[in-house]
């Protein structure tokens, strides 16, 4: 009886296992993480700008470009998220985070980067490109490949550059013509060691200042002007608070689709290929309409009273910033910098 009893309470042990590793079992194919990704499971990537979700922000351009491309060439399988206006952090945070693996997706400014992987200062060394095309050739070959393969020593792929634009000199002092015109103007820059070099290599007086002050401090003359794209000078309305706009393209300002390593290594081939694919078709797609809108923002500012300056010899002022190439020539590195200039010149 005793001999009976025992092995009742054992074939109910053994009913409650098997019942408990069915029930797990199910809880897991239910949810499966990134990494047991199959290739019907659905896939929602987080992707961050740091400017608005409008119609004619650059940003907002090349992502709603390859959003809807990759949810097109996947037939859905891949969903992206767009979160604008640095909902996920600034751009320093969220680089952290996708080195990290903790954000999936970015489309990041150029400087920001640097603080990461310094050989990205050489994109923002000034008046090294003339034209957006010269930038293209060398961003698009393999000058731009090897600066993307770069971003894995820090758990990130490197998709591809997409375009932020040319920056420009706005001030209410007078037009910037030639170097000397600069001399004694007051101008906001980002806090980049580069940009802080740049203004002063040319004579002004640089102020490194946060973007969310700079607005009021134009307002209240704090200071006299700053060097901005202009969609973003169209955007952000400093046409109602600064006087002049001159064209200098002092730097170009590309844009790069980011995607943490993590990420990428769990997802399968077919959405890695459909991913880069994607993003190869989005850049040119946002530089062409980028283009668009800038010749038309461009006029819209000249008809709300800005005056507009070309500036004719751009010579003189690469001349003038000679010294900031061989000061940073150490934390870019020489190797780098050379290449640069041998592709902007092939």
């Amino acid at each position: 009886m005793v001999g009976k009893k025992r092995f009742s309470s054992i074939l109910v042990v053994l009913l409650i296992l098997v019942l408990s590793m069915t029930a797990l079992s199910a809880c897991t194919n239910g949810q499966q993480s990134v990494n047991e990704t199959t290739s019907e499971e659905k896939i929602t990537l987080k992707l961050s700008i740091c400017d608005p979700d409008t119609a004619d922000d650059p940003y907002a351009i090349g992502a709603n470009t390859f959003i809807q491309l990759v949810e097109a060439k996947t037939n859905g399988r891949v969903e992206v998220k767009l979160y604008p206006s640095n909902q996920l952090g600034s751009e320093r945070d969220v680089i952290e985070g996708i080195s990290l693996g903790t954000v999936e997706m970015g489309l990041i400014t150029n400087a920001p980067i640097s603080g990461f992987v310094p050989q990205f200062q050489a994109l923002d060394l000034p008046f090294i490109f003339t034209t957006n095309e010269e930038a293209f050739k060398v961003l698009d070959g393999e000058f731009g490949e090897n600066l993307l393969t770069k971003l894995e020593d820090r758990n990130i792929k490197g998709l591809g550059f997409a375009e932020g634009g040319f920056r420009h000199m706005i001030n209410n002092i007078r037009p910037i013509n030639a170097p000397e015109d600069t001399k004694g103007v007051k101008f906001r820059v980002m806090e980049n060691p580069i940009y802080i070099a740049m203004f002063k290599a040319l004579g002004s007086n640089a102020t490194p200042m946060a973007w969310g002050e700079t607005f009021t401090a134009v307002q209240q003359k704090t200071i006299d002007g700053l060097e901005i794209p202009i969609p973003v000078i169209h955007q952000s309305k400093y046409q109602e608070v600064t006087e002049y706009l001159s064209l200098t393209n002092h730097t170009y300002s590309p844009l790069v689709f980011m995607i943490s390593m993590k990420t990428w290594n769990q997802l399968p081939e077919d959405i890695q290929k459909a991913i880069q694919e994607s993003v190869d078709e989005a850049i040119p797609i946002q530089r062409a309409k980028n283009a668009e809108n800038v010749k038309r923002l461009l006029a819209d500012l000249e008809n709300q009273g800005m005056i507009v300056n070309e500036v004719e010899n751009l010579e003189l002022f690469r001349a003038s910033v000679q010294s900031v190439y061989t000061e940073f020539e150490s934390t870019i590195g020489k190797d780098i910098i050379d290449a640069l200039f041998e592709a902007i010149n092939n």
